[in-house]
């Protein structure tokens, strides 16, 4: 019997709906109605809601979705109107403490394995459910299906997990140095998204960037952060994320969810970007899966976090008719990559795809090339100021990330820069190049940030891929080897490659203070004077996995 409480969607839904199919070059779709505010219950109590969304005739099979971004009509037209309209029952729901879900506040991460697998008994009791559901979603919604994989409930049949994460203590800590810029911006957002409505979000994103600066930008991190966010909840919740360095901090233990890739048995799709914030998490997780056996497809595109969400919906589209619907609409491969600078998507096998290393040294000349210095060359200085730190321009952050233009940073005192010759013919890179750096650094508290740029014809300096690293003290000397992210990138006939140095990347990473002090309390800096060696002291070199 149909629910008396569910309505077609409003003529604003509509019009939104039309506009993403299109945008999102979908086929065309089927009417479907929304039951809002179902409220399904907690094992303590407490009641989630969520919006149904039912298909007006044939389902071909529900999905569910977890999230804590609300079920408004923009997060529905991105996120579960492609899927209704297309056949599919879809339970939207806002995680605990959001959006109207009792049980609050809202502690991010803390309690999705329980409410998920609340959630899945409640579903399961459903008069109609089939038997069988998936989950789908992107970036903290990746997470929740994570939360739901610990322990797999039997009527799951696949996951689609789209830039998403499963261990957020590796993403807040794992390079030795807070995320700040994610984490602050993340909860800086999520404290204020319940607050009017759709005009005051347009505002507040449009605003983002300058209303953060400050907190950004001032110390100590956690004193400032906490004011910006209003010594709330939420100003709670990023504090501990802040000074809870120890992995091994109970507080970590429901976010650190590394053992569902070891449970996962399901078909699994995973989809991310080249200048996504979890890109590392998500090959993690394809290694992983492939490694057991698990029947998992990977897909990367040329994104930063947040977009590519056309592409990513219609292939989630095609694994769900195979996995779920019953039609058969296999991959062409298991592995799609998109190859930035040739401009085309590439099928592979596996990911990384077999390749040559071929080794570029550094020379104190600021040149890049195949042949190493001599062993007289003199080494590269620079210096560190945390007063000054040196900023982050693009690449893997949440606000503003992306591929940019390197030129305004090369420029800096405390960036070092070597060129490569023109090249002759196409240099294809894909995989995770790598930098071995002989260095010194008169401040034992200290950091590495390497970046690998293209430089075009018309001397623009474009981000491929980069790498941090926080120093410990008995890195001071020595040769340092640090992993690039992951690429595939052709750099053009006439181009130039550019590896980038600096002591920083100020917010995508916390400053070294230079000091010892704890980067969330500390107050006090110091410089650091860093020598890179070409010669006598060592060699440093970049190491690209080039294809035939």
């Amino acid at each position: 019997m149909p629910d008396p409480r569910a309505t077609p969607p409003t003529r604003f839904a509509r019009v939104i709906d039309t506009i993403t199919t299109r945008s999102m070059k979908l086929p065309g779709g089927l009417p479907y109605t929304v039951t809002q505010g179902v409220r399904v219950p907690m094992r303590d109590g407490a009641e989630l809601l969520a919006d149904l969304y039912t298909p007006v005739g044939e389902v071909r099979g529900t999905l569910l979705v977890r999230l804590p971004y609300g079920r408004s009509v923009l997060v529905a037209s991105n996120f579960v109107a492609p899927y209704a309209a297309r056949g599919y029952r879809v339970v939207l729901q806002s995680c605990r403490g959001t959006f109207g879900s009792g049980g609050g506040p809202f502690e991010p991460m803390g309690r999705e394995i329980e409410d998920g697998a609340d959630t899945v008994t409640w579903l399961r009791n459903q008069p109609w459910f089939e038997g069988k559901f998936a989950t789908v979603g992107a970036s903290y919604f990746g997470f929740t299906q994570w939360a739901l994989l610990l322990d797999p409930p039997p009527e799951l049949v696949t996951a689609i997990i789209l830039m998403g994460v499963h261990d957020l203590y590796q993403t807040a800590h794992g390079a030795g140095a807070f995320r700040l810029e994610l984490l602050l911006s993340w909860h800086h957002q999520i404290a204020r998204q319940e607050r009017g409505g759709l005009l005051t979000a347009l505002i507040d994103r449009a605003t983002l960037t300058r209303r953060l600066k400050p907190a950004l930008d001032a110390l100590p991190l956690l004193e400032t952060g906490e004011r910006h966010l209003g010594h709330g909840p939420f100003a709670a919740s990023y504090g501990d994320m802040l000074t809870r360095a120890d992995p091994g901090d109970p507080y970590w233990a429901p976010r650190r969810l590394g053992e569902a890739l070891e449970r996962v048995r399901v078909p699994v799709l995973l989809a991310g970007g080249w200048q996504d914030i979890f890109l590392d998490q998500t090959l993690e997780q394809y290694t992983r899966l492939r490694d057991r056996d698990v029947d998992v497809a990977l897909t990367v595109g040329p994104w930063a976090h947040g977009e590519g969400l056309g592409v990513m919906t219609r292939e989630s589209l095609d694994w769900l008719a195979e996995h779920l619907g019953g039609e058969a609409r296999p991959r062409s491969a298991p592995v799609r990559v998109y190859v930035t600078g040739a401009a085309e998507w590439r099928d592979l096998p596996g990911w990384p795809p077999p390749t040559e290393p071929q080794t570029l040294y550094l020379h104190p000349d600021e040149g890049l090339g195949i042949y190493a210095p001599s062993p007289k060359a003199r080494p590269s200085t620079f210096t560190y100021d945390p007063a000054n730190p040196t900023p982050s321009v693009g690449g893997q952050l949440l606000v503003n990330g992306g591929s940019r233009d390197n030129r305004p940073l090369e420029a800096r005192g405390d960036v070092l820069t070597f060129t490569g010759p023109a090249l002759t013919a196409p240099l294809e890179v894909v995989g995770v190049p790598a930098v071995e750096l002989a260095h010194h650094s008169d401040n034992p508290h200290a950091d590495l940030f390497v970046r690998l740029c293209e430089v075009d014809v018309r001397g623009q300096s474009r981000t491929v891929s980069d790498g941090f690293r926080r120093l410990s003290p008995v890195d001071g000397g020595g040769v340092v080897r640090l992993a690039l992210g992951a690429t595939a990138h052709r750099f053009a006939v006439g181009s130039r490659i550019r590896v980038l140095i600096s002591g920083g990347s100020h917010p995508q990473y916390a400053r070294n203070l230079g000091t010892g002090e704890d980067e969330a309390t500390g107050r006090r800096l110091a410089v650091s004077h860093l020598t890179v060696m070409h010669g006598e002291g060592g060699l440093s070199r970049i190491v690209l996995p080039v294809m035939g």
